[in-house]
């Protein structure tokens, strides 16, 4: 079921991942078959486990329709957000948070330099990040952008199949905006050269969600409602629940997959008692709040 929330055209809101040695093992075979559904969900349910343990601090440069919300899905998830954009103090915060979001819905000039400042002493810091490439391919740029700061290696994108795609370099993406013409399945070659190119994970989102890293393999996750693409920014909260889950992961990949069901899971659930839009919201920030380890190991469609 879609899960890539959709937003105004004008907003171009994103559409809708030693200690962790088992959790790492378990996520990154999820390919080849070796550990079943039920490890996976495991490994999910004991990264958000150790999310609300920590409460990550996440520095989101995002845009501008989607903080509120990216603000309070963290703040239900367990994390902590920060919204910090002057380009005079963006580079110092960055070394100070935990992780990082480079969200490109709104970009302005003002913002590009702030970013170009932080996702570098991010780094620096050693301290993740992730890119969420809104609306890349159709709009020139941002797409400039977004690949001239890949030079920095997040170490998660996530994007719908037509910004995975774009953001490639590969011409065939079908992307409108904010919404994507391609299905999940149809980046698998981008998500292989971009994770070949960061190192990190991809997650492509869509009715399925994939998750990719380097070593080849690949997860997806099948839960998630309608309603997700019917309240403006719930994708781009994803990525920030990406990038605090980064912080806490033994792995990107893990990272990833927590990401993509955690908030399916809790779209899925909040939709059984909230029919409509406006009422589906405060459900699902109620839910992603209640949302525990049975559930996930118990309901998520992991594979």
């Amino acid at each position: 079921m879609p899960k890539t929330p959709t937003a105004t055209a004008s907003a171009l809101s994103s559409p809708v991942g030693g200690v962790h040695a088992a959790n790492s093992a378990a996520l990154s075979s999820g390919s080849r078959g070796v550990h079943a559904a039920s490890d996976l969900a495991a490994a999910a349910a004991r990264a958000l486990a150790r999310l609300r343990a920590r409460h990550p601090l996440v520095h989101c440069m995002t845009n501008q329709v989607v903080k509120d919300i990216t603000a309070n899905v963290l703040l239900a998830a367990g994390a902590a957000p920060a919204m910090v954009e002057h380009p005079d103090e963006a580079a110092q915060f960055a070394a100070i948070a935990d992780a990082l979001l480079i969200n490109l819905g709104t970009l302005d000039a003002a913002q590009m330099r702030a970013m170009r400042r932080a996702i570098p002493a991010a780094t620096r810091a050693r301290k993740p990040w992730v890119l969420d490439p809104v609306a890349v391919g159709p709009l020139a740029t941002r797409t400039r952008f977004a690949r001239e700061i890949l030079q920095w290696k997040p170490a998660l994108i996530r994007g719908n199949a037509s910004e995975i795609i774009a953001l490639a370099g590969l011409a065939a993406a079908k992307g409108r905006g904010v919404d994507s013409g391609d299905r999940p399945d149809a980046a698998l070659e981008a998500a292989a050269r971009l994770v070949a190119q960061t190192g990190g994970a991809v997650l492509v989102t869509g009715p399925v969600d994939y998750a990719f890293d380097a070593t080849g393999a690949t997860i997806t996750c099948a839960n998630g409602h309608e309603l997700l693409t019917r309240v403006t920014g719930v994708g781009c909260a994803q990525g920030a629940i990406a990038a605090a889950l980064l912080a806490v992961a033994g792995t990107p990949l893990e990272a990833a997959a927590a990401a993509a069901v955690i908030i399916a899971l809790a779209g899925e659930i909040a939709a059984a008692r909230a029919p409509r839009p406006g009422s589906f919201r405060v459900a699902f920030l109620d839910e992603l709040d209640r949302l525990d380890a049975a559930t996930i190991r118990r309901r998520a469609k992991l594979g």
